[in-house]
C-alpha cells in the first residue's frame, strides 16, 4: 500500500493531479480545497489512500493528516464512498464538519454534495462517537476562535466563508450577517442563526 507520494505536480485538474516521483506519474484524486493549494510544477507531498475495485485501483490524496483521518471516518459510514467523501472535503474544513456533527446540525449536512436528508441522519448516528478521534484542540471551535475572541468584522468574515462553502451567494449572505452579527459574538452560533434565517426565506 502507498502511504504517501512526494514529487512534482505535473498536471492539476478539477478532480485529480499527476505527481511525478521517481520517473513515474501517479494520478491522485484530490479535493477542491487541496487543488487550490497545489501549484503546477511545484513540489508536493500527499498522504494517500488506495481504493481497490474490480475494474480499477485508485489513489486519493490529502495535504493534511486531518483531511486523511476524516476521509477514513467518512468512508466507514454505510453507503458513503470515496467520491462522496471527497465531495465533502471539497467544501468543508475537517474541523467545521466535526463541529456540525457534534452540534447535530442537520441543515448544514444536507447542503453537502451527495448528502440528502437520510444520508445526513446516517452521518449523525454513525459518527457521533467516531469524531472523538480528532484532537480536541482542533475541533471544539473554528481556528478563528483559538487565539481568543476576535472582533465583529472577523466573526462576520469567518461566518461568510463558511456559508459560501455551503453554496450560498454573497448577495444572500451579507444582508443576513449584517443583521445578525450585532447579536452574536462567536462564529458557530452566528452561522446557525444565519442558516435559520435562510430557512425562513
Amino acid at each position: 500500500m502507498i502511504g504517501y507520494i512526494k514529487g512534482k505536480a505535473t498536471v492539476v485538474s478539477k478532480e485529480f493531479c499527476f505527481i511525478e516521483a521517481g520517473g513515474i506519474g501517479y494520478r491522485v484524486f484530490i479535493s477542491e480545497m487541496s487543488r487550490q493549494k497545489i501549484h503546477l510544477g511545484a513540489p508536493v507531498r500527499l498522504l494517500t489512500y488506495m481504493a481497490v475495485r474490480e475494474d480499477a485501483i485508485l489513489l486519493y490524496g490529502f495535504l493534511t493528516q486531518e483531511e486523511y483521518d476524516l476521509f477514513l471516518i467518512l468512508i466507514s459510514v454505510s453507503k458513503i464512498g470515496p467520491k462522496v467523501a471527497m465531495g465533502i472535503l471539497s467544501v468543508m474544513e475537517p474541523a467545521d464538519f466535526v463541529l456540525s456533527i457534534r452540534n447535530r446540525n442537520l441543515s448544514v449536512l444536507t447542503k453537502l454534495p451527495g448528502v440528502g436528508k437520510k444520508t445526513a441522519e446516517r452521518l449523525l448516528v454513525e459518527l457521533k462517537d467516531k469524531v472523538g478521534d480528532f484532537a480536541e484542540g482542533d475541533i471544539d471551535e473554528p481556528e478563528s476562535l483559538a487565539a481568543g475572541k476576535p472582533d465583529e468584522s472577523g466573526i462576520a468574515a469567518d461566518a461568510a466563508k463558511y456559508l459560501r462553502a455551503l453554496g450560498y451567494e454573497d448577495t444572500e449572505i451579507q444582508p443576513v450577517l449584517k443583521k445578525l452579527s450585532i447579536e452574536y459574538k462567536d462564529v458557530s452560533p452566528l452561522v446557525s442563526a444565519a442558516l435559520r434565517e435562510f430557512g425562513k426565506q
